[in-house]
């Protein structure tokens, strides 16, 4: 068997370099490129060899990275032209490797070749490729999995037979030539494509770290990366962050980069795709798309083929599933239609899965939310340029605290399809389980629990001592639950004055200092942010509120268990008709659970019925242990709720989404007949809100919001309230949501007055306190 050396040279020197390579490491075989070797001619027992040389930037600070300052003097270390190559041999050997792939030979390539090759594709230009892959790989043992980027992208599926099968199959549904569609598709996929470069991989992340190194220091969930690198030997990785600012995947990226992870190839919409940034990002390994594609069937066959290769070919994979950043803190409705091409990849090829990695990046203070907010109320949202890029860096220049990067479950993708059945609801299971992970990885901020605390008590001024009692009991839930909670020595003393003075210089809080207390309060019209921070925790209360309210309406006879008959419960013992009982009221009260559930399902991400009401039993637990074992009568229940006062979470954590559908649900209302468009609805609705929040009916300022009563706009879509139904049927829909509404936000009412009776006890035992000791 014969040995050939496929020589990737580009110069004089990288010749010399592979050439004494051989003589090193194979005596005897021919160095030649892949142009210079006649492949028929070859016996199928000859092994053929990929090296190419390798040329590493001069070590600084410790790395070899490539700086702007490279970039500006047009200079690129990793490819360094022809007349210095021999000078930096010469001088600087350690820069200067050659390396060779895996060898194949030539019957291996032939059996490849006949499977994987589309019709009219050369023996020679397929082994090239091979060969060029192969080298590649070699690179990466040697500059690490950090530069792992994909190569002869558009040649390896532009000359795929599966390629050319499905251009075939929708040019014969369009009606138009083989060809011209071929055409389309590679051209529309050359326009997205991220032409990666290590050079401008480098120069990126040089570039723009400025955007949030000097705002944020980050922290990451280190455990997890040890097993996503792991999972990442065989697996593709695909990211499903949350996405609150624009930094978002650069935090990432420098988390991954830091543990030398492969850079991930990032999809983003097109509006960001301006210069400078558009050009250095696409080759920096961002995939800029059309934010709607649906209607244009050659786009789609080039996008999911693209994403099929990067799957195929385990690179791994960022997007953000709620298509856009969050406008209110908390996590928007998933975006399926990219989640879908990936899944299509999946299952349609054997052996080939995906490990999807929900992530969750919260930040300490962010400068973004007030021009959110503003879009939130019914605001423009301005286009972003240049001059919008270089605004926004000018505001990174504060320090505004810690980014936390945090990772939920991992999960196969092929498993998850697999489990969810068939039909669209298969997708909607999946990334409903995206986002339920994603919330359960969330870290409760020290900012987020102050915004909680101040939004759900009166609004007034508190001195820290009374904000620090505030926050108390909501710590000691947080510890009870084992969520990931705010570091408590921020949430007192020293801690949390550094928390609010940070809230302070950000705008949201305003702080008095004129009488014998300093005081804070929410500043004026600064609700919906404090709101924005609030929310990005809130998803943590929401079961313990739900169990609240089912419980008042247990004690007050709202619901009950009528279909009991009590005659058929005679042949019982007493101790068996009290068991059936209690059953039976339990099982009512899960129905309630259900209910409430249902009015909130477009604005939380709840578990499936099993997992949901099992998560309510351990939340009945943390009130009362005993509450398998006792009836649940009006005194007992109240009696647990005052013994819980400061840890009632019902009303501060769901009377902004109740207010928010009152409005929406009273408007829909008073239309009556009339004509319902949705856009014409949410506008009236922002001054209706307005209105009712002057007037005390919405006690929640925050609900004053376009985000909020789009959420309850679809609600009322999906309850048959506005659509497609008759009319009757709309109007009865919308009176018994309405009904539905005002009943939650009466026992509101009466979680408040629960809340204000203990806490004027609790104030006249400590008044009581103080005249003992004097």
């Amino acid at each position: 068997m014969g040995t050939i050396v496929l020589a990737d040279a580009r110069t004089d020197c990288e010749r010399q370099v592979i050439d004494e390579w051989v003589r090193r490491t194979h005596p005897g075989a021919r160095a030649q490129t892949v142009d210079e070797t006649d492949f028929e001619a070859l016996p199928a027992d000859t092994d053929l060899v990929p090296v190419r040389v390798v040329w590493l930037p001069p070590a600084r600070d410790g790395e070899r990275r490539v700086s702007l300052a490279d970039a500006v003097a047009l200079s690129n270390p990793r490819r360094p032209p022809g007349w210095r190559q021999s000078s930096i041999r010469r001088r600087h050997p350690d820069r200067v490797h050659a390396v060779a792939g895996a060898s194949a030979t030539i019957a291996e390539l032939r059996e490849h070749y006949a499977t994987q090759q589309a019709e009219g594709e050369s023996f020679a230009a397929f082994v090239g490729m091979r060969a060029a892959l192969a080298a590649e790989r070699a690179e990466l043992a040697l500059v690490g999995d950090r530069y792992k980027v994909p190569r002869l992208v558009a040649e390896q599926i532009g000359s795929s037979a599966r390629f050319q099968e499905a251009v075939t199959e929708l040019a014969d549904r369009l009606g138009r030539p083989v060809a011209s569609v071929a055409q389309e598709a590679t051209d529309k996929m050359s326009s997205f494509v991220a032409t990666q470069s290590r050079l401008m991989r480098d120069v990126f992340t040089s570039t723009f770290r400025g955007l949030y190194e000097r705002a944020w220091t980050v922290s990451a969930d280190l455990d997890t990366l040890g097993r996503l690198r792991l999972l990442n030997r065989s697996s593709s990785l695909i990211f499903l962050p949350s996405h609150r600012s624009y930094v978002d995947t650069m935090v990432l990226g420098s988390v991954l980069d830091e543990h030398d992870f492969p850079s991930n190839l990032v999809l983003g919409g097109n509006n960001l795709a301006f210069w400078p940034m558009g050009p250095i990002a696409q080759r920096a390994g961002t995939i800029f798309i059309r934010r709607q594609f649906g209607s244009d069937p050659v786009y789609k066959l080039a996008m999911r083929s693209y994403l099929s290769f990067i799957v195929e070919k385990r690179f791994n994979l960022e997007w953000y599933i709620e298509g856009g950043r969050s406008r209110t803190g908390k996590l928007r409705p998933p975006m399926l239609g990219l989640l879908a091409y990936v899944a299509d990849a999946v299952e349609s090829l054997d052996g080939v899965d995906a490990t999807i990695v929900p992530t969750s990046i919260v930040y300490d203070q962010l400068p973004e939310i007030a021009v959110m907010a503003q879009e939130s109320a019914g605001g423009t949202k301005r286009p972003e340029d240049l001059k919008w890029l270089l605004r926004y860096a000018r505001g990174q220049r504060v320090h505004r605290g810690e980014a936390r990067v945090r990772f939920g479950e991992p999960f196969s993708l092929r498993e998850a399809l697999d489990a969810a059945g068939g039909g669209r609801a298969k997708l909607e299971k999946v990334a409903f389980r995206v986002m339920d992970e994603i919330n359960a990885a969330t870290p409760i901020s020290a900012t987020s629990l102050a915004g909680f605390a101040l939004l759900g008590a009166a609004d007034r001024a508190y001195t820290a001592t009374e904000i620090e009692v505030i926050l108390a009991p909501l710590l000691t839930y947080i510890d009870d639950r084992g969520l990931p909670g705010p570091d408590p020595a921020l949430c007192r003393g020293l801690g949390l004055l550094r928390t609010l003075g940070e809230l302070t210089e950000a705008g949201v809080l305003i702080a008095y200092e004129g009488g014998s207390e300093k005081v804070w309060s929410i500043a004026p019209d600064e609700h919906a942010i404090a709101a924005y921070y609030r929310n990005g925790a809130l998803h943590h209360f929401v079961g313990r509120a739900i169990v609240e309210l089912a419980m008042l309406a247990v004690a007050d006879g709202t619901v009950r268990p009528d279909g009991l008959d009590p005659r058929g419960l005679e042949s019982f013992s007493d101790r068996e008709q009290e068991r059936l009982g209690h059953e039976a009221l339990l099982s009512v009260a899960q129905i309630e659970a259900l209910r409430i559930r249902d009015l909130l399902k477009f604005e939380f991400f709840f578990p499936v019925k099993d997992e949901y009401l099992h998560r309510l039993g351990a939340e009945l637990d943390l009130i009362s242990a005993e509450w398998r074992e006792v009836e649940p009568t009006r005194e007992w229940v109240y009696d647990v709720l005052f013994a819980n006062a400061g840890k009632l979470l019902a009303r501060r954590t769901l009377q902004t989404f109740f207010d928010a559908q009152l409005v929406v649900a009273r408007h829909l209302t008073a239309l009556g007949r009339g004509s319902v468009d949705k856009e014409a609805v949410l506008t009236d609705c922002l001054g209706l809100g307005r209105q009712l929040a002057l007037q005390g009916v919405v006690p929640s300022k925050d609900s004053v919001s376009k985000d909020m009563y789009d959420a309850a706009y679809r609600l009322a879509e999906n309850r048959g309230a506005v659509g497609d139904a008759p009319v009757d049927d709309q109007l009865r829909a919308r009176a018994a949501w309405l009904a539905e509404v005002e009943e939650m936000r009466v026992r509101l009412e009466r979680i408040a007055a629960i809340e204000a009776e203990q806490a004027a006890a609790d104030r006249a035992a400590a008044d009581r306190g103080t005249g003992d000791q004097r």
